[in-house]
């Protein structure tokens, strides 16, 4: 799913990982922002938990698209990607908690101050790898109560942007804000850019 397609975007030389199981991810939280980082310049690369396709679903239910991934979490590192994205869907969320490369990835990108940015049911994996304590965030609504037991602070917003522990995560609620979302995620590369 890597593009090396020509842009003029504010985010050229940007890269980007995404975090995916190979079943289950909500389509549109790994498309959609995909393609607007796409769109404004960066290079994104998807890592699936094994080298096969990644099928994909709509609302938890229906079959989505099948996206073919560039690399495993297991080969994946932080080094070379500016952001990470951990996209919702239950099933997906519910794997990616509780495996061990995709926990060692999002703390890596955490503990080198890159953005973590993660939608609907996607927090599930900063409550595990210890990243929800002390930060304002957001969720699916069901997922309050595991991430408020993790020690962040939940709110109803539809895109939520923390920066007080050294870097950017960024989290919203569901499909309907990813507009806000990948807006959110493309701020926060885009200003991490004018820094350097």
């Amino acid at each position: 799913m890597t593009s090396d397609r020509k842009t003029d975007g504010k985010l050229d030389g940007k890269s980007v990982l995404v975090l995916t199981t190979n079943y289950g991810t909500e389509q549109d939280e790994l498309q959609k922002p995909v393609a607007v980082l796409r769109e404004n310049g960066a290079r994104v690369t998807v890592a699936a938990q094994k080298d096969e396709s990644v099928r994909t679903l709509v609302s938890d239910q229906e079959p989505g698209a099948v996206v073919r991934p560039d690399t495993t979490l297991a080969e994946a590192t932080a080094d070379g990607f500016d952001a990470v994205i951990v996209p919702g869907g239950t099933i997906n969320a519910d794997q990616l908690r509780s495996d061990d490369e995709a926990r060692r990835l999002v703390s890596a990108f955490a503990e080198a101050g890159k953005p973590v940015a993660s939608i609907c049911h996607g927090p599930w994996l900063l409550v595990d790898s210890g990243l929800a304590r002390d930060r304002e965030l957001t969720s699916y609504p069901s997922l309050r109560p595991d991430l408020e037991n993790a020690g962040g602070t939940w709110v109803d917003r539809e895109v939520v942007v923390d920066t007080s522990a050294g870097h950017t995560l960024i989290t919203s609620r569901r499909p309907d804000d990813l507009d806000a979302f990948s807006a959110a995620i493309v701020d926060a590369l885009d200003g991490a850019g004018k820094a350097a």
